[in-house]
């Protein structure tokens, strides 16, 4: 089979489309054939040594993928050859076979396209645990989400405008906060692009401060870090909560005297521990968006497509920071 692999440290250029044999399915895993697997921004510093676990190399990026039962190993029995599933996998996705345990695998709805099954998890996990367990967002509350086009930023704006939020959509250009209102955000502001000095740090949060209502904003998804996680802390709400999702733009610095003042909580989101150590309340989770998937509350937003063998400027597109929505690798 044909596999893409990072085979020393380094960016996207670094991979290489290699044969390996087929896997063969051990007691309680299934082998899937893929069809797509999504690329998500731990893809892009898996590959660097830069995220929070380091896989032996060699080895393939690509934590979410669907695609088809092969076959399964001795003592699965919710599975057969044939099923479609979405499988979770952390990384090893851009292969065109993977042996996953079976409990990694989740039955795919009958209408959902392979590219959607493959760009539905990461993204809509991560946003439903921030909103619902980490923010404990409520109807009629305010929401703002930095990165909004982005994978998890539009998935955030859907499932906001889903749990009755308003929700206030901030991206780096006007075409990226039009396509988040498209999905469901009621407004939007355009934040320029650092660094910034003082000053310019200053304007920023005078920009966020503006989009927002009056007295702040309720629940702050951050998906972009840097300077503005700090500006936009300053818009928050008394009582607010500041969700902290990812860093393009660098770990952040925050003065914790802003979190005295605004009465607030800093709190981390990482659905990937979540999904280990709260199976019973992630396996409800999914099969809520499941179903505001069956209703068209949610639908991934795929933008881009690439074949296994331009996996690496798929990643690199996410990289850039130009990407809208999803990119998958289809097989």
């Amino acid at each position: 089979m044909k596999a893409m692999l990072s085979t020393r440290v380094g960016g996207p250029e670094t991979l290489e489309l290699t044969d390996l044999p087929d896997p063969v399915a051990k007691p309680g895993e299934v082998v899937v054939q893929v069809k797509a697997c999504g690329v998500n921004y731990p893809d892009v510093i898996i590959i660097e040594d830069k995220y929070q676990f380091k896989p032996e190399r060699p080895f393939a990026p690509g934590g979410e993928l669907a695609g088809i039962i092969e076959s399964v190993g001795e003592g699965v029995e919710d599975f057969k050859p044939g099923d479609r599933v979405i499988g979770q996998a952390g990384w090893g996705g851009m292969c065109e076979k993977i042996a996953l345990s079976a409990s990694r695998c989740t039955p795919m709805p009958d209408a959902m396209p392979f590219e959607e099954g493959a760009a539905f998890f990461l993204t809509y996990g991560t946003s439903y645990h921030a909103l619902k367990q980490r923010a404990a967002i409520k109807p009629g509350e305010s929401l703002l989400v930095l990165g909004a086009a982005g994978g998890v930023g539009l998935a955030a704006v859907e499932l906001g405008k889903a749990m009755g939020a308003n929700v206030i959509a901030a991206a780096s250009t006007q075409d990226k906060v039009d396509l988040a209102i498209k999905h469901g955000a009621q407004s939007g502001m355009v934040y320029p692009s650092g660094p910034f000095d003082k000053d310019g740090k200053k304007a920023l949060g005078a920009l966020f401060k503006a989009a927002v209502p009056k007295d702040g904003v309720d629940v702050i998804y951050d998906a972009v870090g840097g300077d503005y996680a700090e500006a936009s802390l300053r818009a928050i709400a008394w009582e607010g909560r500041f969700l902290v999702i990812g860093f393009p733009s660098g770990i952040p610095a925050i003065p914790l005297n802003l979190t005295l003042l605004k009465g607030c909580q800093i709190v981390g989101v990482f659905w990937g521990s979540f999904t280990t150590r709260q199976p019973e309340d992630n396996a409800e989770n999914i099969r809520e968006m499941l179903q505001l998937y069956a209703e068209g509350k949610i639908r991934p937003y795929v933008s881009s497509t690439y074949p296994l063998a331009e996996a690496g400027k798929a990643i690199t597109e996410l990289a850039e920071r130009r990407a809208k929505g999803k990119v998958v690798v289809v097989l």
